[in-house]
């Protein structure tokens, strides 16, 4: 049978010419490789396939105005347990929200001297500080902390990383999905992460710090590691 195109008739498809998706409820076409489905033989919708995928950034509500989400304290549990001695006394937390990895942090290593600013004051003592907007490169001499508004996570990343002085790290709690794209590729390319601990279990960010009302979580994150100065092969863990 000829190859078909995406608007094959989905009967032929069945015959041959393409492949079911289970997850979609489409017929994929074997000759342009995108989904040959009529409207009758699909109930979902855009959003479904994405959210049936996991690839997508789409939730029951839209995203936060400021895209706070808050991280679950856990999160900095597995950060520390993974950094050991690397993690030097001061931390800046650039993102803190309502504190809840501030805190964890001073739970764990009471010694250490934390500086935690935000754009907006959510109830925890905080600077208010638009950290894209801070311009005094080189200047922080610790580690940087955070897990950043995922809309400006590539911003976040460099900002830090302009700031820090040479050898300290950038710790960003982001999305897995943070690996892909072209834009980001180039960043990679000149700063890339030492290393990238993927949590082998899934962490909660909670819509505006609320966690009574978050379910599980679809997504998977790993704490992305940048050494300044460091030029050499990323490395991947597990934690």
């Amino acid at each position: 049978m000829k190859s078909q195109c995406c608007n094959a008739n989905i009967e032929e498809l069945k015959g041959g010419e393409g492949f079911f998706s289970p997850t979609t409820g489409a017929y994929i076409c074997s000759a342009c490789k995108k989904y040959c489905v009529r409207k009758k033989d699909w109930t979902g919708n855009k959003k479904s396939t994405f959210s049936t995928l996991g690839a997508s950034s789409h939730s029951e509500h839209d995203r936060q105005i400021d895209d706070y989400y808050a991280t679950e304290s856990r999160a900095i549990d597995k950060l520390f347990y993974a950094l050991g001695s690397d993690l030097s006394a001061s931390v800046w937390e650039c993102a803190c929200g309502e504190g809840h990895l501030s805190q964890r942090m001073n739970d764990l290593l009471p010694h250490l001297s934390i500086r935690n600013s935000d754009l907006i004051n959510r109830g925890f003592e905080c600077e208010i500080i638009d950290f894209l907007k801070y311009d005094n490169p080189n200047s922080f001499s610790g580690e940087i902390i955070t897990n950043p508004p995922y809309k400006y996570a590539q911003e976040f990343v460099e900002k830090a990383i302009e700031t820090i002085t040479t050898g300290h790290l950038v710790c960003m709690f982001l999305k897995l999905t943070f690996l892909e794209g072209q834009k980001r590729k180039k960043m990679f390319e000149k700063y890339p992460p030492k290393i990238v601990y993927v949590s082998s279990e899934r962490l909660k960010c909670a819509l505006n710090g609320d966690f009574a009302n978050t379910g599980s979580s679809a997504a998977a994150y790993a704490w992305f590691v940048w050494e300044k100065g460091y030029a050499g092969e990323t490395i991947v863990k597990w934690i």
